[in-house]
C-alpha cells in the first residue's frame, strides 16, 4: 500500500492534491487541522489500480464532477445525512460543496447590532450558549445586556443568573412581550443584548405564536440551538417550525458529546438556516466556536465509527 501526506490551507485543496497524486481510489485514512492549514494521510492500494491496457477509444468516461470520494460518501452516509442532500454535497469537493448547499453566517453582536434571541426545544441547550456568547463579548471588552423570558422551568434563571453574577452582569427578567419591551428602552444603542427563551414547540399554534411575539417585540435574530445527535426527519421538523416562527440561523450544540451530524445538516438545509456556532466543550470561554464550511468538513471527515462491542481495536 502506497501511503503520502498531504498538507494544504483548506480541506477542498488537500482532497484536490490526493486525487491529482494518487487518483480517485485513495483511501482518506486520517485528517486534522494543523497551524495554517489541514493535513490529510492517504494511501493508494495497488490491487486497486485500474489496468493500463485499457485504450482511450474503449475506456470509460467519468466526468470528474461526478467522481464521488469513497471516504466522502463513507462519512455522510455515516453521519446520516439525507440521501438528497448527500447526493448534493458529493459533487465536487466537500467543503466547497458545503459552501455552495448550505448557508453560513457569524452572529452579528457588534454595536448597534439587533438583539440575539435565543430559541430552541427543552435541554437544547439555550442558557449554557447564551452564557457562552456573553463569556466572549465580556472578554471582548462589551457588557451584553442579558434578559431572560423563561419564567416557566424551575431554577432556569436561576442557573442563568450565576453565570451573569460571575461576569459582573444584571440579569433581567421578562417573562412577557411588555416586559420585554420595557427592559429593551433601557439599552443604548452600543450594548449587545442577549435574550434566552423558555424551551417552545413550534408546532403548537400558541407556542407558536409565543416566539413570533417575543422576536417581533424585540425585533430579535433568532438563533435555533439544536442539539448534535438527533433523528434526521426529526431535526428538520424542527428547524422548519422554528423558521416559521422567525429563527433565521443555526447553533448547533452538543458536538463534544454527538458523534453524528446529518441531523444537523438535515435541519440547516430544511429551515433554511444558517449554520453559525458549534458547542464543542463544557467550557463558558472556549466552548463554543464558528462553524465554517472547513471547520465541518473536516468534523465530518474525522469522525468515523468505532469497533462494535467486542470486537478488537486496531
Amino acid at each position: 500500500m502506497r501511503l503520502k501526506l498531504f498538507r494544504a490551507d483548506s480541506m477542498a485543496e488537500a482532497m484536490s492534491q490526493v486525487r491529482a497524486t494518487l487518483g480517485a481510489d485513495a483511501l482518506i485514512l486520517a485528517s486534522r487541522r494543523v497551524g495554517g492549514g489541514v493535513e490529510i494521510t492517504a494511501a493508494l492500494d495497488p490491487d486497486a489500480q485500474a489496468p493500463a491496457a485499457v485504450t482511450p477509444a474503449t475506456a470509460p468516461a467519468t466526468p470528474p464532477a461526478v467522481q464521488a470520494d469513497a471516504a466522502v460518501r463513507a462519512a455522510l452516509e455515516y453521519h446520516g445525512v439525507p440521501a438528497d442532500l448527500r447526493a448534493n454535497l458529493l459533487n465536487g469537493a466537500l467543503e466547497q460543496t458545503l459552501a455552495r448547499d448550505l448557508r453560513f453566517a457569524r452572529l452579528h453582536l457588534d454595536p448597534g447590532a439587533p438583539p440575539l434571541l435565543l430559541a430552541g426545544p427543552p435541554g437544547a441547550g439555550k442558557t449554557l450558549t447564551l452564557a457562552r456568547l456573553a463569556t466572549r463579548l465580556v472578554i471582548g471588552g462589551a457588557l451584553p445586556m442579558v434578559i431572560t423570558t423563561d419564567g416557566q422551568r424551575a431554577g432556569a434563571c436561576e442557573q442563568l443568573a450565576a453565570f451573569t453574577t460571575l461576569l459582573g452582569l444584571e440579569l433581567i427578567i421578562a417573562a412577557h412581550p411588555v416586559a420585554l419591551a420595557r427592559a429593551l428602552a433601557r439599552r443604548t444603542h452600543a450594548t449587545p443584548v442577549l435574550i434566552d427563551t423558555p424551551g417552545l414547540d413550534p408546532s403548537d399554534p400558541a407556542q407558536h405564536e409565543e416566539l413570533a411575539g417575543l422576536a417581533a417585540t424585540a425585533g430579535a435574530t433568532v438563533a435555533l440551538a439544536l442539539p448534535a445527535g438527533m433523528d434526521t426527519a426529526e431535526a428538520a421538523d424542527l428547524a422548519a417550525g422554528y423558521a416559521s416562527a422567525g429563527a433565521s440561523v443555526l447553533i448547533a450544540t452538543r458536538l463534544d458529546v454527538c458523534r453524528r451530524l446529518g441531523g444537523i445538516l438535515a435541519a440547516a438545509a430544511a429551515g433554511p438556516l444558517a449554520l453559525s456556532e458549534a458547542g464543542i466543550g463544557p467550557g463558558a470561554a472556549d466552548g463554543l466556536t464558528p462553524l465554517t464550511p472547513a471547520v465541518l468538513a473536516t468534523r465530518l471527515l474525522q469522525t468515523h465509527p468505532g469497533p462494535r462491542h467486542g470486537e478488537p481495536r486496531a
